[in-house]
């Protein structure tokens, strides 16, 4: 058990909160003047945490808080002697069937090789063919009917549900798979840039366990791989700072499936360490 003072433990929480707010401060910041942002928006909408919430130190298990009150009002923290500590134990059942759904994903995922083909296409399908793209703010680089020949030209290979989901009517059928949210575990593999970001969806899902310093890690690779997938996508964005990765030419899709294998590689430790949260939640 490791033990943290109220100042060791202060610091930590105060350190995270700064990391963390160099995204929350800027998100509040559009909100309150109405502002989108099709980057950014997505990891404060998609996926649900909120900012508050995000911004929140936890310690994980094993650690015993001195001068922290506080905590006890939070889920699953307990006295012990003089200090507060998580309590696994004490956590709701189904944080448990959440840590074995997840568990057997990311190993599953883990197991298998990175697939760098994709070239981030997914994007590009949510839009083909499409009167309505969803960023209907943001001119699209190559003109609808450039889009489509792209769609057309190139293999359409995702094995993520919840990027297949909004690919549109006349896309889905050009895609090498249909993955299906039962299938999940079967089809998921590491160069997918959307398995990558989902570790922040399951490094919250498994709080208060999840170290708070891990999850900041987990959103801020989420951020990364956010403004590749949008950088790769069919939208000109280089008016807000996203110069293009040209997916529809030979040098960009090499410096995609580049980046690519850099992010499977950062993810390969997070996946590890969430996968040592689930076995926290389940011994």
């Amino acid at each position: 058990m490791e033990s943290l003072d109220g100042r060791a433990w202060r610091a930590r929480a105060a350190a995270h909160r700064v990391r963390i707010e160099r995204w929350t401060l800027p998100h509040r910041e559009r909100r309150r003047r109405h502002e989108t942002h099709p980057v950014m928006d997505f990891l404060f909408t998609y996926y649900s945490l909120r900012p508050v919430r995000l911004e929140e130190w936890h310690p994980g298990p094993g650690v015993l808080l001195g001068d922290a009150e506080e905590f006890l009002d939070r889920l699953g923290y307990v006295r012990d002697g003089d200090g507060v500590r998580l309590d696994v134990a004490a956590l709701p059942e189904r944080i448990a069937g959440t840590a074995s759904f997840v568990r057997a994903l990311l190993v599953a995922t883990a197991s298998r090789p990175a697939r760098l083909g994709c070239f981030g296409l997914h994007e590009w399908a949510m839009v083909y063919r499409s009167d309505a793209p969803r960023h209907d703010a943001v001119p699209l680089r190559l003109g609808a009917a450039g889009t489509d020949a792209v769609v057309e030209q190139l293999p359409v290979h995702c094995t993520h549900h919840d990027a297949f989901r909004f690919f549109t009517a006349a896309a889905r059928p050009l895609n090498a798979l249909t993955p299906e949210r039962e299938d999940q575990v079967a089809h998921e593999q590491p160069g997918c840039l959307h398995a990558t970001m989902d570790l922040y969806k399951w490094a919250y899902k498994l709080a208060p366990v999840t170290p708070s310093e891990l999850l900041a890690d987990c959103f801020a690779l989420a951020v990364d791989v956010r403004e590749l997938d949008m950088r790769a996508s069919p939208y000109d964005l280089a008016d807000l700072g996203y110069p293009p990765v040209a997916i529809e030419t030979p040098a960009g899709r090499a410096e995609y499936a580049r980046a690519q294998a850099g992010f499977a590689g950062r993810a390969a430790p997070l996946r590890s360490h969430l996968v040592a949260v689930c076995d926290e939640l389940l011994a």
